[in-house]
């Protein structure tokens, strides 16, 4: 910071001289005797001069001539501090209103019993397991790697789809991919509630161990995403399991995926599986689109101008 200093010059004063002089005068006036003491008038009062010397010292601004000047600290150390008032805002456009917050939702707490499909019986809904061939209440996406292929499996029940490594795998167990659909008939019952009971199935398998797990919603829907391993007939399996609560008009579905890949095969199978889990995907249906408007049928030709 800079302090802007005036000095006045050396040597420069200014005198003031009065004079003063008293007459006592006596009269005798017939009948009575007065007196007074008349003063002259003082000289004007000297006009004070402006000071437009400005000193320039080392580390100061100069400050051009008749420019106020802020006095030193020390001048001002005794003077009482006077007010400051606020800068008024300007009020044509009204007062400023803060934007309404939205309000933050509760994080989901995952449940400790119960799985998803016996939280759902305890509610009295039934589930009916959805034929691939019939279906249209929702669009299901299960990408097919390469060297994949769709297969039977008597092993899985109720399945919608089943896919299979049929070049990979050791020998010993082929990694695959299951999805399951059922329609919820009947009962009453919170799917926000319903969803956290989707980590109970996966976790009750034999010595789990669970890596990742989550109950962020999927595509707009309330889901549940659990990845592990688990001990199959002396086997260590790698395993990626989702559930979606999806709604289709009035109608709600449970939607399962489950990936699984043998523990010592999992690097080699890891683009394939990769790809099934992260491309997996559950809409509802897509509307219908709009008929199109019929052509304007074209203008008739108008008359040929007879000959001049």
């Amino acid at each position: 910071m800079f302090d802007r200093v005036a000095a006045r010059p050396p040597g420069l004063r200014i005198l003031v001289s009065g004079v003063a002089a008293g007459i006592v005068g006596m009269i005798g006036l017939a009948g009575g005797t007065a007196s007074a003491e008349p003063a002259l008038p003082l000289p004007p009062a000297p006009t004070p001069v402006a000071e437009s010397v400005i000193v320039q010292q080392a580390g100061v601004t100069p400050v051009p001539a008749g420019v106020p000047v802020q006095p030193p600290a020390a001048a001002t150390a005794n003077l009482t501090p006077q007010p400051q008032l606020a800068p008024s805002l300007p009020t044509a456009a009204g007062p400023s209103v803060a934007a309404p917050v939205a309000p933050v939702a509760p994080a989901l707490v995952p449940a400790t019993s119960g799985t998803i499909k016996e939280f759902l019986a305890g509610k009295g809904v039934t589930l009916e397991p959805q034929d691939p061939r019939t279906f249209s209440a929702l669009h299901i996406t299960l990408p097919m790697p390469r060297g994949w292929s769709q297969v039977p499996d008597p092993n899985v029940p109720d399945a919608f789809a089943v896919i299979a490594d049929r070049v990979g795998g050791d020998g010993l167990y082929t990694s695959n991919a299951q999805v399951i659909v059922y329609k919820l008939v009947g009962g009453d019952f919170d799917a926000t509630e319903a969803i956290t009971h989707g980590f109970i199935d996966s976790q009750q398998l034999a010595n789990w161990q669970s890596t990742d797990a989550s109950l962020a919603s999927y595509g707009g829907f309330p889901s549940s995403l659990i990845e592990g391993a688990y001990r199959q007939n002396d086997m260590m399996l790698n395993t990626s399991r989702r559930h979606v609560l999806a709604s289709s008009g009035p109608d709600k579905y449970l939607v399962s995926l489950s990936v699984t890949t043998a523990v010592n095969q999992a690097i080699a199978a890891a683009d394939a599986t990769d790809a099934i889990v992260n491309g997996f995907r559950v809409t509802g249906p897509a509307p219908a689109a709009p008929a199109a408007a019929p052509l304007p049928a074209p203008a008739a030709p108008a008359p040929a101008a007879p000959p001049a």
